[in-house]
């Protein structure tokens, strides 16, 4: 099972649409939103982890692109800002994934763009705002 965090950017016209729907009955995909704000005749965002055999999941995106569905991987709108943290560790503890974590040997604050799932805990505990997401 291959696993994948995309941000979806839809059209105003395709917000409507059973879209979500489709990736699970049509191709068989586990879906997790993690985040959406979608409003009638507005650009739609929606924030989703896909999971289920790479091949559905390349098919499922492949749907997607084809109705005009703009996806990109999750890790490409956060951005860590590594001069601006002075790794005070405020983030570490509140990070429900570990994408932040402190290297004990050199109490170093790390950033793991991968684990990351746009919840923004980081980003209210951060007195140097080194966290920024782009949603």
């Amino acid at each position: 099972m291959a696993k994948k965090r995309i941000v979806l950017t839809f059209p105003h016209d395709l917000v409507g649409q059973p879209i979500t729907y489709h990736l699970v009955k049509d191709y068989g995909l586990m879906l997790n939103i993690l985040r959406a704000v979608v409003r009638p005749s507005e650009e739609g965002r929606m924030v989703l982890e896909l999971e289920g055999p790479k091949k559905s999941l390349d098919d499922g995106i492949s749907y997607l692109k084809g109705l005009g569905v703009e996806t990109q991987p999750l890790a490409n709108d956060i951005k860590w800002h590594e001069a601006r943290c002075t790794h005070c560790t405020a983030c570490v503890p509140i990070c429900p994934t570990q994408a932040m974590s402190v290297n004990r040997a050199t109490m170093e604050v790390g950033f793991i763009k991968e684990r990351c799932i746009a919840c923004e805990l980081c980003i209210s505990v951060c007195p140097f705002r080194a966290i920024e997401i782009q949603f």
